[in-house]
């Protein structure tokens, strides 16, 4: 369901209007550094117009590894800047479709498609950019089962219907597909008198998602199981806004959760074994698929179901092997299910896991 036109309208004459650059937001909440600390990224980034470099906002790197030859769905597109690097990351047999709400931004985006073409050396373009709501997907064309990636920059936070959203992701995922984003989270409920705050909203802060809310709603709509890979407090650094809404701990968090039938709600043991073979591109010795899980290139690891899942049931199964099936049940993984965790139980965030 698309919100209504009022819901929305503050947010687009925020960003349409109000909001010409990135210096121009209050706090720092959606303007941390986009390339995430990686050489690489910042490599992408450099041929990316200034243009468009001045009129992005976001709270992370939200571009996960191995995206050659994939599909990737970018929500709250903006002007194009996650699309653009995503679209050297996938190459020319891959394609990025960005979709935002906002006309000022998406004519940004598209006045630069051909010369950016011409700068990643690509013959035509793998970009398309679609002015839409990411409440109703299937509007704009977007069908089912046909994305690899879905990601987002600090922008599911902005919707006044984030069910219908998630719901939307998890229906246009390929089976094996992979949600990857970056956004604001809070450790309490946003009083809802601060919900309609234009400057809060626009600044990603009252629509910011109660991490236990969150989790519920992920296994709702089913995701059973997310992890996080990254978490950074936010300073406010406004004090008009500290004196709003200055009672709430806000943090940037990335969160990845794959389209996969079998996981489960809690890491369930199997006595498999993954090992990583070190063939995605950058990263040799090692690599990480959350915030506690580093496969060391050749090195076997135990790991749970979900996780064996996560690695066979994906575009990752190529670079890994795992040993092992569910034909024989352990009992639980050594890890607290995901309502612990999320007291910080076990030393484990984020949804199920080992």
């Amino acid at each position: 369901m698309i919100p209504t036109v009022p819901a929305y309208d503050a947010l687009k004459n925020y960003y349409g209007t109000v909001i010409q650059k990135t210096s121009d937001l209050k706090t720092t909440a959606c303007c941390s550094d986009p390339s995430g600390g990686s050489a690489k990224l910042r490599a992408l980034l450099d041929n990316i117009h200034g243009e468009i470099l001045a009129k992005s906002y976001g709270c992370g790197s939200p571009l996960p590894d191995a995206l050659e030859g994939c599909t990737v769905l970018d929500l709250g597109c903006g002007a194009g800047r996650d699309v653009y690097v995503a679209a050297q990351l996938v190459g020319p047999t891959g394609r990025v479709i960005g979709v935002d709400m906002t006309a000022e931004q998406l004519d940004v985006a598209r006045k630069h498609v051909r010369t950016q073409t011409k700068v990643f050396g690509f013959d035509t373009p793998n970009v398309d950019f679609r002015e839409g709501y990411m409440e109703d997907l299937a509007a704009i064309g977007v069908e089912d089962n046909s994305v690899d990636v879905v990601i987002s920059n600090c922008v599911l936070n902005l919707s006044p219907d984030k069910e219908a959203v998630f719901r939307e992701i998890f229906r246009v995922l390929k089976p094996g597909g992979e949600l990857f984003f970056a956004d604001v989270f809070a450790d309490r409920r946003v009083p809802a008198h601060l919900h309609s705050d234009p400057v809060l909203l626009g600044e990603c802060l009252s629509g910011a998602m109660y991490k236990e809310d969150f989790r519920r709603l992920m296994t709702k709509v089913g995701f059973h199981d997310f992890r996080m890979l990254e978490e950074s407090a936010i300073e406010l650094g406004s004090p008009e806004i500290e004196a709003k809404v200055g009672m709430v701990h806000f943090t940037s968090r990335t969160i990845r959760a794959f389209k996969i039938e079998r996981l489960e709600d809690i890491c369930e043991d199997y006595g498999q074994v993954a090992i990583y073979r070190g063939s995605v591109d950058e990263h040799p010795h090692f690599l990480d698929l959350d915030d506690h899980h580093r496969f060391f290139t050749g090195k076997p690891m135990l790991v749970c179901g979900n996780t064996a899942a996560m690695i066979e049931d994906t575009r990752f199964a190529k670079h890994f092997t795992v040993s092992g099936d569910r034909s024989t049940h352990y009992g639980a993984f050594d890890c607290a299910p995901a309502a612990e965790k999320a007291d910080g139980g076990g030393g484990c965030a984020g949804g199920a896991c080992c």
